[in-house]
């Protein structure tokens, strides 16, 4: 399978609109980007590809880095920079099978399938297809296992998946904080590529409101406030998960400039053959 990231910022991407910040001018002088998070798998064996999360900056993404439009997707949880692209799918595709967790979160009283449903009910091109996580579906030929993960107050979810043919395996955290989940963890485990949420470094954990919590055994913070892990913690985690090769996504602009673009951290346009 074919893997191209077409978003791995976070909320606001890199360069952010109105920033002129070193980090953000530095992306601007090397030309590089990371706009709101979305990856493209295509299935080479079957023509199909799967989205995952449909990023606001769809169009512009699907036009930068001419990827097939997608068979199947997977939104893995409801918040705007993964899911507020879904529009764009109006008069672009005939149909779309959606894939969502069924799970009510008792934050809103509703499934991310739910959700994704009521919302876009003006699609008619859409088909919303509510997923129980840890088990497996075919989707685009591709074996799919959603994974609860740790990104409050809402549900979220991470996903593996796998080619049943090849045995090639993408897993992807989504976005979580470090507290993922021992069973989830066993799903992501042994990925040929795994792509972490790793919001900033664990130094920046002194500026958040909140702090940094599940510090490691030298006392440093694998997650940034309550929402996302720091870098050393979605390295760590990915070393725990024995991960072949691990790319760094939903990055944000608080990096510092002489870091910010140093492996294994990911930027728009990269593509991965599994």
């Amino acid at each position: 399978m074919r893997v191209s990231l077409l978003g791995t910022g976070d909320t606001t991407g890199t360069p952010t609109v109105g920033c002129d910040c070193d980090t953000c001018t530095a992306a601007r002088e090397r030309g590089v980007e990371r706009t709101r998070f979305s990856v493209h798998v295509e299935n080479e064996r079957t023509e199909e590809s799967l989205l995952i999360d449909f990023s606001p900056d769809f169009r512009y993404q699907f036009l930068r880095d001419e990827v097939p439009l997608p068979d199947a997707a997977v939104i893995t949880h409801v918040h705007f920079d993964h899911l507020d692209g879904l529009g764009n799918v109006f008069r672009v595709l005939d149909s779309l099978e959606v894939y969502a967790a069924d799970e009510t979160d008792p934050q809103t009283g509703k499934s991310v399938a739910g959700t994704v449903r009521d919302d876009y009910h003006y699609l008619d091109p859409l088909t919303v297809v509510p997923t129980t996580p840890l088990e497996t579906v075919r989707i685009c030929g591709l074996d799919v296992t959603l994974v609860p993960v740790d990104h409050p107050p809402l549900v979220c979810y991470g996903l593996a998946v796998e080619d049943p043919v090849t045995g090639a395996k993408l897993s992807l955290t989504g976005d979580t904080s470090y507290d993922v989940p021992e069973e989830s963890r066993a799903v992501l485990a042994d990925a040929d590529l795994l792509l972490a949420d790793g919001i900033v470094p664990a130094s920046l954990c002194e500026y958040h409101p909140l702090g940094g919590r599940h510090e490691d055994a030298d006392g440093v913070p694998r997650t940034f406030g309550t929402k996302h892990m720091t870098r050393e913690g979605a390295l760590g985690l990915a070393a725990e998960l024995n991960a072949e090769q691990t790319r760094l996504v939903h990055l944000a602009h608080f990096y510092p400039a002489d870091e910010a673009f140093e492996e294994p951290l990911a930027i728009d346009g990269e593509q991965y053959v599994l």
